[in-house]
């Protein structure tokens, strides 16, 4: 999966009516407020101007503000120094966002580098100044206006931002900010060779899906390889940051960084209990039925065994490709997303106009997907590396639903609100992905139906991968003092839970338990795997929900999408018209769903 860089960013739709109001008249209440303002003028991301922020004056200027903000003798007063501070930090994490991408564009710029070392260094001092902000809004004299006009869910933040953040861990976080950077530059930074030609991690993908299976031996190798090669470095900067973060969280008072991981996460609604509940489940329904797939694709094969270099290639006439380049696709989504609804038209009309998107796969390109937010130039931004798969069509509909629900919510003007927690991001990013399903013939032709075969079950397998993901850190948080070694042991015991079809042949690196130090999530997001899973219950549900009834569907969803980050994950979901993942049967009801698509298809055709 994807990543979203997601940082506090902009207002909110909780009102008053948050506990006051009936369900429908509340629900009106946000459709009213949630009327996006006149795209602004058009200015192409190029010509986008970047400017270090000056960390003195804005530290000074933020602390006058905190200062008038305490001292307000009125709700106005109070409410004018809270805009002056969200447009402060607009503008810094603004600056930020616009290096954070040209840097991964290309992490060889000598400038964009230099300025990434000095966000690393500066960032936690900005958190600081946020963690003073939210201090204040908590004892605020006028808190009772401030929530009525704002709602709960900024108080739950405020509160769980007190707890992760202080003056006396910020040489740590500036240390964890370095680490997570020479993890993604080693990475960015490959080089792999294979029969006299030189590839990424992304571009080396194309030859994992190839249809000889010796050429998908052999590339796997070559990429397994690197990750061998680098084993001793990577592990290192991984021992490094589950010590650096066990540290920071018990410099909070924290018993280890589980619950700080957590609560840096503004989880607000559920805990570590109810996600292992929620992990039960997927061992329990989804992968039996992951298990099922998986041998069905050894019989597509004709295979005695499926070995790991075989279990991206799915279908023995090949794996479902897009039919043209990077600027083809980019034309079909225009025609997808110009019928799908008028927003939709709209949102990427602008996109596309003004360059907010970097699709091709470069060399020194960061090899990571990901949406952001320019609040300065109201404008979402899509980073991807687009290898010639099926993952280009995957990619770009996942992060479209991303950027999508930021335009849709870039009128709340609350850095807080523009986007809501993780695991609710990736609903709409999810669920976009299979609201393209009846546009994918623009992009597979005939071999749309094998595409949404292997797209649905992927998912089903994916969520396998989410929960050892999240497992694995559990694990590693629990026990920080482990060493590389029992870390991969870790690892190996809760693959055989969840994907026990499994089978590494003679590679020794991944026989021992490295597969998951390709994740980069692990080293750069903690504990941010889960949300992918829990969103993917909620995205199938609308995959139901759109198969029955498109229009309702699509109305719920964007709803959702308009609400940004004003209410907690589950208030969300509720909104959104879907049942909880950690809901009682909910897991057992779509596995059933899912199934009875995936039986009725007879896949030995493709």
């Amino acid at each position: 999966m994807n990543e979203i860089l997601i940082l506090p960013n902009d207002f909110g739709i909780n009102t008053f009516c948050e506990n006051q109001c009936k369900p429908q008249e509340r629900n009106n209440f946000i459709h009213m407020l949630a009327t996006p303002p006149a795209t602004s003028t058009l200015i192409r991301f190029q010509d986008f101007e970047y400017q270090r922020p000056d960390i003195a004056a804005l530290s000074a200027e933020f602390n006058q503000l905190l200062e008038d903000f305490e001292q307000a003798e009125s709700a106005e007063e109070q409410m004018h120094s809270f805009d002056g501070i969200n447009i402060l930090r607009g503008e810094f994490l603004s600056m930020y966002n616009i290096s954070h991408i040209r840097h991964t564009i290309n992490t060889r710029d000598a400038f964009y580098e230099e300025e990434n070392n000095f966000f690393n260094q500066q960032f936690p001092s900005f958190e600081s100044l946020n963690s003073q902000f939210h201090e204040k809004i908590l004892t605020a004299r006028f808190r009772k206006e401030l929530e009525a006009k704002w709602g709960p869910q900024l108080f739950r933040i405020a509160e769980l931002n007190k707890k992760t953040i202080s003056s006396a861990i910020l040489e740590d976080l500036q240390e964890e900010n370095r680490l997570s950077s020479e993890y993604m530059k080693l990475k960015a930074r490959a080089q792999i060779q294979l029969n006299g030609e030189t590839y990424n991690l992304s571009s080396i993908h194309l030859l994992e899906t190839n249809a000889d299976r010796e050429t998908r031996r052999l590339a796997s190798v070559a990429k397994w390889n690197f990750f061998a090669e680098n084993q001793e470095a990577i592990e290192g900067i991984y021992d490094q940051l589950v010590k650096n973060r066990h540290q920071i969280a018990v410099k909070l008072g924290y018993k280890n960084f589980v619950q700080l991981g957590y609560d840096r996460l503004k989880r607000s609604d559920y805990n570590a209990e109810k996600v292992a509940v929620f992990r039960d489940a997927i061992a329990k329904y989804m992968v039996p039925l992951a298990q099922e797939l998986y041998e069905r694709q050894r019989k597509r094969l004709q295979l005695d065994q499926l070995k790991y270099y075989d279990i991206d290639f799915r279908f023995r006439s090949g794996n479902p490709t897009p039919k043209g380049n990077t600027e083809w696709i980019v034309d079909q989504a225009s025609k997808m997303y110009s019928e799908l609804s008028p927003e939709t038209d709209a949102f990427f009309e602008f996109m596309r106009t003004s360059e907010l998107m970097d699709l091709e796969n470069k060399d020194g390109k960061a090899p990571v997907g990901y949406a952001t937010f320019i609040e300065k130039y109201n404008a979402p931004y899509i980073f991807s590396n687009f290898n010639g798969t099926s993952g280009d069509i995957d990619v770009l509909t996942h992060e479209c639903g991303h950027a999508f629900q930021v335009y849709s919510s870039r009128h709340i003007k609350l850095d807080e609100y523009k986007w809501p927690t993780y695991e609710a991001c990736e609903i709409h990013s999810m669920s976009m992905e299979f609201f393209a399903w009846p546009w994918m013939p623009l992009f597979f032709e005939k071999d749309s139906d094998k595409y949404k075969f292997n797209h649905l079950a992927s998912n089903v397998a994916f969520l396998a991968y989410g929960v050892s993901i999240d497992e694995f850190q559990h694990t590693v948080y629990e026990n920080p003092d482990a060493t590389p070694a029992e870390r991969n042991g870790f690892w190996k015991a809760i693959e055989q839970k969840y994907m026990p079809h499994c089978n590494y042949e003679d590679n020794a690196f991944l026989q021992q338990g490295g597969f998951w130090q390709r994740q980069s999530h692990l080293f750069n997001s903690p504990f941010y795997y889960i949300d992918y899973a829990l969103a993917m219950i909620c995205a199938m549900q609308y995959w139901k929900k759109d198969r029955k009834n498109h229009q309702d569907a699509w109305d719920a969803y964007l709803g959702l999408c308009k609400a940004g980050g004003s209410q907690s994950f589950l208030e969300l979901t509720e909104l959104g018209g879907v049942i909880s993942p950690f809901e009682p049967g909910v897991v057992e009801s779509l596995a059933k769903e899912v199934k009875a698509w995936l039986d009725q298809i007879d896949d030995s055709e493709f």
